[in-house]
């Protein structure tokens, strides 16, 4: 819910839904520096000091996140297998393949239910969770996104989901439970337990905490793939809408602790040496080199540059088919899966496991090929070794009704983990067949996309990686077979067909070149890397937006891009701003507070009193004038009609049945007579206004000239503060002045933060309407404002950079005449106010 306005509907089947946007930087006094204002130097040090501790907290926290998950992951997908296996084996003899098939299916099917029902406890956890996290650093709260129980089910249900076959990864989750763990942390609280209470004042603002959250997101990020670079660039470039050099060192260090704690534990673990650092991420794409013995083998040459940037073209196209055809699941999903009872998403779920477990049995044991390998010694009855390869390359072969010296290469890729199987793929000196690698890149392709989406917590960076490398193997085999190139590294092609096709659905550019380099330990990489993500991206764009950008716009966030189009500065602040405000007075009663808390979903009220002192030059002549900005009679029509659409499309929020008076003017009126009744408003002669200072507050029932009338403007309060002064009965009588009322201090004012009360748990009964609030000390008396002619543009990089929520829209005289909200700034806004624009002209 955003102050002023109401979401209209992207899509006649899919409507948007209302987020609410967060109290950031400059809403309210910022308790940031308020807190230092009343510090001294050593206390002011300390709280700094507080603050990168529980920084480096997150990142051992997230570590030790991704180290539960790899561990569990690697421990059931490693049961499976071997039960599988084992059975395969006997049924190869026996005839008997049909049991292996219901081995497995038994254990896809029963971690996959598992999946679905920690999604039924917590339906944010669904999915990869990246695009809620890129609309909370953004500025819009997705509700229960950052909450304890979402970390829980999240890290659980993605063990699940990937130990159960499905086609997802667990390093997009890793990147949400790490934003999860940034925003809980430093707070010491939670709804799941509430018995636990520490007294720690610290960080009580929506600023701290969204710096907390980009942290973890970044030590998500550093955990998945060992690169904390990475992880910083990543929350740069995908998230946050405010940043700094401060936020910079915090965030990197934040990085390095994720991927520290997580190499630390995982090579202690697995190769018994601790602190040896062997393993610096849950992905690791090894060391690219060439064999000793091929002279003629190079990692890349300049020639190669022509079929990476045609590569990343075609990945690019790739990518767009994969978010053109998961976008018309997601939307048939919208329309007729979850309108339905929760069980139909857990079938659903189901339903794909089964597909997918399915196709992958049938493939490896029918659409396989037996490959010679070059050089090869029996290792047992299902792997074999290769010299100049790392061990788990070697221990990954699988030899499914092949003879010996003979690997089955889709058995290879399909009955292994993802991790082992892009290692294959990056590392196997062995060869693949074009046929084989087709048909595995169209069965991952599709199954891939029907699994995005789902009712379990998946990530995609993994499967668009094994796609994509598939992809780049399969270019490389065509390559040597039929064209002769023999210098050609078959892994450097199957990682740029990666990023090729990872470019192309993600649309990542500076964060993924940098997680990519990092991954592969390969500074040589970056040239090809940069080129092809390039590439990808462009091409992409060219049909339709990344595939997180898609999920947000189908949920209806008002997310704001990072700059508007050249042609949006046709517009000025007055074109898109919005001129019904609901406001309150310095002095107001609390019969008045009550009355538009409780039928207003506004999130901050303009502080203003009357200017009656211009009301003559204000309704002079045939247009109303308020100084320097002057609105036409068909604008101040077109103002009302667009209200009445707005009360209408608040279906669900009491407002919605206030009567507005300017609807009445324009339903009962016809058009020719509309000229006579703006003439009538503006000739005749006013009655004095009501007094409504302190009895009253602006009411949806004011005439249209009382709408327009000058108002100075002396500030901002929020609607949580408001409610806060209600329930702890900051107020004082008639009889008594405003020094008589109490004050809150900082720390009273967000006791309840981030869970304030709402005025509708209020007890009115405990309240005497006719008490008088003195807001003025509490409001935010000098924020950022702008005048009603200034560019859109100039509007849009204030709003952006500067992470606010309300920008108020105040003229020469100091009269507030509108407010900018995140909805007006949004793209399908600002494109329709241009249409209007054109009509005018």
């Amino acid at each position: 819910t955003i102050l002023g306005e109401t979401h209209e509907e992207e899509d006649e089947i899919l409507p948007r839904k209302d987020y609410e946007s967060l109290d950031y930087d400059r809403c309210i006094n910022d308790p940031y520096l308020e807190v230092l204002e009343s510090m001294d130097n050593k206390k002011a040090q300390r709280y700094e000091a507080v603050k990168w501790v529980m920084v480096f907290a997150i990142g051992v926290c997230t570590g030790l996140v991704g180290l539960f998950v790899d561990f569990f992951v690697r421990l059931f997908t490693q049961l499976k297998f071997q039960v599988v296996q084992s059975s395969v084996e006997e049924c190869t003899e026996k005839g008997c393949l049909a049991l292996s098939l219901l081995e497995l299916l038994g254990f896809n099917l029963t971690f996959v239910f598992l999946a679905s029902l920690l999604v039924l406890i917590q339906p944010v956890a669904a999915g990869s969770g990246i695009p809620e996290i890129k609309c909370y650093l953004n500025g819009v709260k997705v509700p229960g996104v950052v909450r304890l129980r979402t970390v829980v089910c999240k890290a659980m249900g993605v063990l699940f989901s990937v130990a159960g076959g499905l086609f997802v990864g667990k390093e997009g989750p890793m990147i949400h439970s790490g934003a999860v763990v940034g925003a809980g942390l430093p707070q010491f609280q939670s709804i799941s337990l509430r018995k636990i209470q520490f007294n720690f004042p610290y960080f009580r603002s929506d600023r701290d905490k969204r710096d907390f959250v980009s942290a973890g997101a970044a030590a998500g990020v550093a955990a998945a793939f060992g690169a904390p670079i990475g992880g910083t660039l990543f929350s740069l470039e995908e998230g946050s809408s405010f940043w700094n050099q401060g936020l910079t060192w915090k965030v990197l260090f934040c990085s390095m602790a994720a991927t520290f704690t997580l190499n630390f534990f995982r090579s202690g673990i697995q190769f018994g040496s601790w602190g040896s650092f062997q393993l610096p991420g849950l992905l690791n794409f090894g060391e690219f080199k060439c064999s000793e013995s091929d002279k003629k083998c190079h990692l890349w040459t300049a020639v190669d540059l022509g079929f990476f940037i045609l590569m990343g073209i075609v990945g690019g196209l790739l990518g767009a088919t994969f978010n053109c055809l998961n976008k018309r699941l997601a939307k048939y999903r919208m329309r007729n899966v979850h309108p339905k009872p929760k069980l139909v998403r857990v079938l659903e779920s189901l339903l794909v496991s089964l597909t997918t477990t399915v196709v992958v049995f049938v493939a490896s044991m029918v659409l396989g090929e037996c490959r010679q390998m070059s050089s090869t010694s029996h290792s047992g009855n299902d792997t074999l070794s290769l010299q100049g390869m790392s061990e788990d390359v070697n221990s990954s072969i699988k030899t499914f009704f092949c003879p010996n010296e003979s690997y089955n290469d889709m058995a290879t890729l399909f009955f292994n983990p993802q991790e082992s199987a892009i290692l294959q793929l990056f590392h196997q000196d062995g060869t693949f067949s074009p046929v084989t690698l087709s048909l595995f890149f169209l069965l991952y392709f599709l199954l891939s996309c029907w699994t995005y989406g789902i009712s379990v917590p998946s990530g995609l960076f993994v499967p668009s990686l094994l796609c994509g490398a598939a992809f780049g193997r399969l270019v490389a085999n065509l390559l040597k077979s039929y064209i002769g190139l023999d210098h050609i590294y078959s892994g450097t092609f199957a990682l740029i067909g990666a990023a090729a096709f990872l470019g192309g659905v993600v649309r990542m550019t500076i964060s993924l070149t940098v997680i990519l380099i990092e991954s592969t330990n390969e500074i040589t990489y970056g040239l090809p890397i940069m080129i092809t993500l390039m590439v990808a991206k462009w091409t992409g764009d060219f049909f339709n937006k990344g595939i997180y950008d898609i999920h947000v716009n189908l949920r209806g966030v008002p997310l704001l891009e990072w700059e508007t189009e050249v042609e949006m500065d046709k517009l000025r602040a007055s074109d898109i701003m919005e001129p019904n405000l609901t406001y309150v007075y310095p002095h107001t009663r609390i019969q008045s507070l009550v009355s538009i808390l409780r039928t207003t979903v506004h999130h901050a009220f303009p502080v203003v009193t009357e200017n009656r002192g211009n009301e003559r030059e204000f309704m002079k002549g045939n247009q109303l004038i308020s100084n320097n900005i002057k609105f036409k009679k068909s604008s101040i029509l077109t103002r009302a009609g667009e209200q009445r659409k707005r009360s209408q499309s608040m279906k669900s929020y009491p407002s919605s049945e206030l009567r507005n008076m300017c609807d009445e003017h324009i339903a009962t009126e016809e058009p020719p007579e509309k000229e006579d009744l703006l003439q009538q408003m503006l000739e005749r002669r006013y009655t004095p206004y009501p007094n409504l200072y302190p009895d009253q507050s602006p009411s949806e029932e004011w005439t249209m000239e009382e709408r327009f009338r000058p108002l100075t403007f002396h500030g901002l309060i929020l609607r949580s503060q408001l409610v806060t002064l209600l329930v702890r009965g900051v107020c004082y009588s008639e009889s008594q002045s405003s020094a008589s009322q109490p004050r809150l201090s900082h720390a009273e004012m967000s006791e309840d933060y981030p869970r304030y009360p709402d005025i509708h748990d209020l007890d009115l009964t405990l309240l005497n309407p006719r008490m008088i609030v003195d807001v003025t000390p509490y409001m935010n008396p000098s924020p950022f404002a702008v005048s009603p002619n200034t560019h859109v543009s100039q509007v849009f990089n204030l709003f952006r950079t500067m992470g606010l929520r309300h920008l108020p829209v105040v003229n020469a005289v100091g009269e507030i005449v509108g407010i900018i909200t995140r909805h007006n700034l949004t793209h399908e806004f600002l494109q329709a106010r241009l249409r209007q624009h054109y009509q005018t002209i």
